[in-house]
């Protein structure tokens, strides 16, 4: 993983990232480091950068200033501060949540936003499968460490609550433009795992990712190690003290066709 970081930063993408349908170009022109220094935004978000390989993730996305962004599932907007900074006031991104989350997440929010800061940023409380971009209109759509909550039921709640599977990854491909991309990242379940490791062990089968991402005419693009940890079996709840933050992760680009 340390030889991944290291080509990336240099540029040379090739060779750490297993291209599937087409070549991914070397492009890191920007400079992503320069999102990473010292500001106002929440001090909390600096003690995570490393542990979750923001720098390296970010660099994979290959998000440019100008550009449009959904940030699915984006919680208090940890992702969102920086694809802000990226994409500048010439861009702008859609940070959406489900309902549900208010209560766990509104503290942050009301961090993230204070002041009138992320003037780019609009926030759609809606489901998966919601209005969250106008069709059509997006470069970039992220869903970090959140697909699995499709086959999640809150207690109190009926299966679904979220939006389904189908209509969520349709609404994912209407929002993108031709070309655009995809990033999906989530906590790896075994590769023949059922669907129900979602709701169960907060686990899903990249297999599954990438099989409704082809239904609704998503195509794979590359693949990056960068959050991968062979010493996980894929087994143990992802809340567990043993395995907290060190799950083994897909990281998928898919390109819309």
């Amino acid at each position: 993983m340390k030889k991944l970081s290291t080509l990336l930063l240099t540029g040379v993408f090739l060779a750490s990232c297993s291209t599937i349908s087409e070549t991914t170009p070397p492009d890191l022109a920007f400079d992503y480091a320069s999102v990473f220094v010292a500001d106002d935004r929440p001090e909390k978000d600096f003690e995570m950068y490393e542990v979750r390989k923001s720098k390296e993730v970010l660099e994979f996305m290959a998000i440019k200033p100008g550009m449009t962004v959904v940030d699915m599932e984006a919680g208090a907007g940890f992702y969102t501060e920086l694809y802000s900074k990226v994409v500048g006031e010439t861009g702008r991104v859609y940070m959406q949540n489900p309902a549900q989350f208010d209560s766990f997440i509104k503290d942050g929010l009301e961090e993230r936003f204070k002041d009138g800061r992320l003037s780019n940023v609009t926030y759609a409380k809606t489901t998966f499968d919601g209005d969250m971009a106008p069709d059509g209109t997006v470069d970039v759509v992220t869903w970090v460490l959140g697909p699995h909550e499709l086959w999640w039921t809150p207690d109190d709640e009926e299966p679904g609550v979220f939006g389904t599977p189908d209509t969520s990854f349709s609404k994912i491909a209407d929002m993108l433009k031709p070309g655009g991309k995809f990033i999906a990242i989530d906590h790896s379940a075994p590769i023949d795992a059922p669907s129900t490791t979602g709701g169960d062990t907060h686990r899903i089968s990249e297999k599954i990712i990438k099989d409704l991402a082809a239904k609704h005419g998503l195509e794979v693009y590359a693949e990056s190690d960068v959050l991968r940890n062979a010493d996980d079996d894929r087994l143990v709840q992802v809340f567990d003290k043993s395995i907290r933050r060190k799950t083994d992760r897909f990281v998928i680009k898919f390109v819309k066709k």
